[in-house]
């Protein structure tokens, strides 16, 4: 978030970075579910001495002794009785005076993997909370254990799995992986290893105390058949939507779980990405007689979704969804951003969910391990004069999605006042969607964990009405309803 400008402060909204309190009578005890909220999400600033009115603007209600609360605040945030980490250093707590009233202001960072979950009162399952847009909310068990397997160095797929054996990997994906190595790589010095002395040096294999060799789980997720990997990762699912035709709900689709073809990553990496690649624009270029097809868009679509792969998180549901559309390019991945959504954009940092996949996706030539590929592609973009690419980070369950217009930009001709007439209008609706895929998620997660439930009970999670939950429910395919109107429960279509 941009710092805090108090030359601003009449144009500032609530919103899921930005909270006001008004501390009349001392710390809020508000203020640590924020402060919790926010470092586990994308940061932000809670103002203390501040009030909001009806009609979302704010005013300043001042503090008593700003000296005595700030004392308070350094009190309790080094308190590990009350919270488990403080984030905090002296210049992000500041006091202002405005209108004749004093008002501090707290610059809340987006916590470090290995920092989350940051929670409070000694209780992580139920002093743990992330924010949205109508305010702060109790992360579910499933988000507690998302931001546990992000703490340690070596990721979830390194795993060694003792429960399966190398039978379990498909003898034709590992042979067609190994073919692939030898084209790109000819002479590779693995080139003659046996199976099981390559599975181990890719990472696909690693071996127990005993010494006895077991799949991992990135070989099992890249090498085995997709009834074998639900059985250790039940949420996982690929799905590649292809809908070049409006009036059709798709004109292509491949999923994991349909039974005709293996179901593993490595598989669905080149079946996606062939279909992915076939309608982008080859210009004319040669190389001395042989035409040129492996331009900088197809490298960095590939690049895409090999990011998208690396960073999912295979225990949360919604599994990994390509959507491919006429004018763009839709990549969504279960798991939240490790390195937080400016540090990517920035680049410069590799920090991936699966290294492991990554290591065995780079030796085929694809994907990078510099951190340069987010902006990479969003310089391959602007080259082209399309629109920029769009990343979206979203909270219970935890998802990241990526949008890559395939349309040019639009240069509007019209009067400064239009212009922002029609980007609030945009940033208003763009907001109303994130909010109700939001919620959709949380709704699908909820059930998940607990089988059914009523709408009743759903508030208590939610932070919304029972009518507006019930308008969302009535949107969503999966999910149906049971009972009879006056016991009414709702549960995910089996």
């Amino acid at each position: 978030m941009e710092a805090f400008d108090i030359k601003k402060f009449d144009e500032y909204r609530e919103d899921n970075r930005l909270e006001v309190k008004k501390a009349k009578d001392g710390l809020p005890i508000s203020l640590w579910e924020s402060y919790s909220a926010m470092a586990n999400c994308y940061g932000g600033v809670i103002i203390l001495g501040v009030a909001e009115r009806k009609d979302g603007s704010f005013y300043t209600t001042g503090l008593q002794d700003a000296t005595k609360l700030k004392k308070m605040l350094w009190d309790t945030i080094n308190n590990r009785g009350k919270v488990n980490i403080n984030l905090l250093l002296d210049k992000d707590v500041k006091t202002y005076e405005l209108n004749g009233d004093v008002i501090m202001v707290i610059y809340v960072p987006r916590a470090r993997r290995d920092q989350k979950p940051v929670y409070i009162n000694n209780d992580i399952w139920n002093g743990t909370y992330r924010r949205n847009w109508e305010g702060d909310y109790h992360c579910t068990k499933s988000e507690i254990r998302s931001m546990l397997r992000d703490e340690p160095e070596e990721t979830m797929d390194m795993t060694v799995l003792e429960d399966f054996t190398l039978s379990d990997l498909s003898d034709e994906t590992v042979q067609s992986y190994r073919n692939y190595l030898s084209a790109v790589k000819p002479g590779h010095v693995w080139e003659h290893a046996s199976k099981e002395e390559f599975l181990d040096k890719i990472g696909a294999a690693g071996r127990l105390k005993d010494g006895e060799l077991k799949p991992t789980a990135a070989g099992l997720l890249m090498f085995g058949e997709e009834y074998r990997i639900v059985r250790y990762f039940p949420e996982y699912f690929l799905d590649y939507r292809e809908v070049l035709d409006p009036t059709i709900r798709w004109t292509d689709r491949i999923q994991s779980s349909s039974g005709e073809w293996s179901g593993n990553l490595f598989d669905f990496f080149f079946r996606v990405y062939n279909r992915l690649s076939r309608d982008l624009p080859k210009p004319f270029v040669l190389n001395g007689v042989s035409r040129v097809e492996d331009t900088p868009t197809h490298k960095a679509v590939r690049e895409a979704l090999a990011n998208c792969i690396v960073n999912a998180d295979f225990y949360l549901p919604r599994g990994l969804v390509i959507l491919k559309e006429q004018d763009r390019i839709i990549m969504q991945n279960p798991g939240s951003i490790r390195t937080g959504k400016d540090q990517m954009l920035r680049g410069g940092i590799s920090d991936p969910r699966n290294k492991a996949i990554m290591k065995m996706l780079n030796l085929l030539m694809i994907g990078e391990r510099a951190g340069s590929g987010v902006p990479n592609i969003f310089s391959v973009w602007e080259d082209n004069k399309w629109d920029a690419p769009v990343i979206e980070e979203q909270y219970g369950p935890d998802r990241t999605i990526l949008t890559l217009p395939l349309s040019k930009k639009k240069i509007i001709n019209t009067s400064e006042e239009n212009k922002r007439s029609l980007q609030a209008k945009f940033s208003s609706e763009v907001s109303k969607r994130s909010k109700t895929l939001e919620h959709e998620n949380r709704i699908v997660e909820l059930l998940q964990e607990n089988g059914s439930m009523k709408i009743s009970e759903m508030t208590k999670y939610l932070s919304l009405s029972e009518q507006r939950i019930r308008a969302i429910i009535s949107g969503m395919e999966e999910i149906e309803a049971i009972g009879n109107t006056n016991n009414r429960r709702y549960q995910l279509r089996r």
